[in-house]
């Protein structure tokens, strides 16, 4: 909107030309986000403890790990709210809004948030950490990702190639295909994130890294002169992209002042499946699905530690982790909770350093 508004007066006074700049409006878009979280967030608290939108610990199944969080017990959740309009807005405010992938992944970020939502709604209401059905909840998350997938294919500038990262001039073209690829890379990053919710700060921490990798990706991508130095696919008008994940930085660090250990709300699945989701446009549209994995590899660690135990649980009837997700395994074995966390950034920011560093090694 300001670049829309303020970016024509530059003939009036020069000054106005730095809103034709992604990185001074993806900078301001990140504090706006952060200073929208930091500002409404004790509101948002309090209207949340009224409603009794407060989290419930499971009690059944979970053995030791209900004594670790049962202190979590009331702590208001649905906090996904307070990020998705936080990044709407600073989105909005600082992007140029007739960008068609800024569009797609805003709308895919609110769908998934919507979905989040009734899952936390349903949960609230019965008391349960039963929220809808998983069939049901991966046909809604399949129905965005097919939309997407559908955009990415019909659109000639990103079309149905897929890239590889570390080697250059090699690539491979899906076809029709290429729809599901998109499926699942969305389907797994909105749950992988979800799964990775299960600690204070541990998720928010880990996607403000991923972020920002996307944020300095979809710059290079969307900049003529560096893609082609490069040699990394070119998208033009995916730089605003780059405004849209500095928002959801900005956004996941203002959360995490009140997200963080003894936390003061979650983000429920609310605020987890719209960034999973958030995270999986941005790597389709801008050609980065592969490095999801690198980026990402909390993440996939995450999702892979549940995968690995529910299939060793059900084929060998025996348990490979003591818990999982994974996170959860380091905490039976007595792993103080901010310090699984914070190692977990740790891993975190080094895995967005590397899959940046790839951009050059090809």
């Amino acid at each position: 909107m300001f670049y829309h508004i303020l970016y024509p007066l530059k003939e009036f006074w020069f000054g106005f030309n730095v809103f034709k700049y992604i990185t001074f409006r993806a900078s301001m878009a990140a504090v706006t986000s952060f200073a929208i979280c930091v500002i409404f967030g004790p509101s948002m608290i309090k209207w949340l403890r009224k409603l009794n939108a407060c989290q419930y610990v499971r009690k059944k199944h979970v053995g030791r790990l209900h004594d670790l969080h049962k202190h979590k017990e009331g702590t208001p959740t649905m906090g996904g709210l307070l990020i998705i309009v936080s990044v709407v807005v600073a989105s909005l405010l600082w992007c140029r809004l007739h960008n068609d992938y800024l569009l797609l992944a805003l709308a895919g970020m609110t769908g998934f948030g919507i979905i989040g939502f009734i899952d936390d709604y349903i949960k609230l209401r019965n008391r349960s950490a039963r929220g809808i059905g998983p069939a049901a909840k991966l046909a809604g998350q399949g129905v965005i990702a097919l939309i997407v997938g559908l955009f990415v294919i019909s659109n000639k500038a990103i079309g149905s190639d897929l890239y590889l990262p570390f080697v250059k001039n090699t690539v491979f073209n899906l076809g029709v295909f290429y729809i599901l690829f998109v499926l699942v890379v969305i389907w797994g990053a909105s749950n992988a994130v979800n799964l990775t919710d299960g600690l204070d700060g541990l998720a928010i921490g880990c996607v403000v890294f991923v972020t920002l990798a996307y944020a300095v990706i979809s710059y290079v991508t969307g900049h003529a002169d560096i893609s082609r130095y490069l040699q990394v696919f070119y998208l033009p008008g995916s730089g605003e992209l780059t405004v849209f994940c500095a928002a959801l930085a900005g956004a996941g660090l203002g959360f995490l002042w009140f997200n963080s250990h003894p936390a003061s709300i979650f983000m429920g699945d609310t605020g987890s499946l719209a960034l999973g989701g958030a995270i999986g446009i941005v790597s389709v549209l801008i050609k980065k699905e592969v490095l999801l994995l690198f980026i990402g590899g909390v993440f996939v660690a995450e999702a892979a530690s549940v995968i690995l135990q529910v299939s060793s649980v059900k084929l060998r009837k025996k348990r490979i982790f003591r818990m999982s997700p994974i996170h959860h395994h380091f905490q039976i074995k007595g792993w103080h909770e901010s310090k699984i966390t914070i190692r977990f950034w740790i891993i975190a920011a080094i895995l967005a350093l590397v899959s940046m560093a790839t951009l050059k090694v090809r």
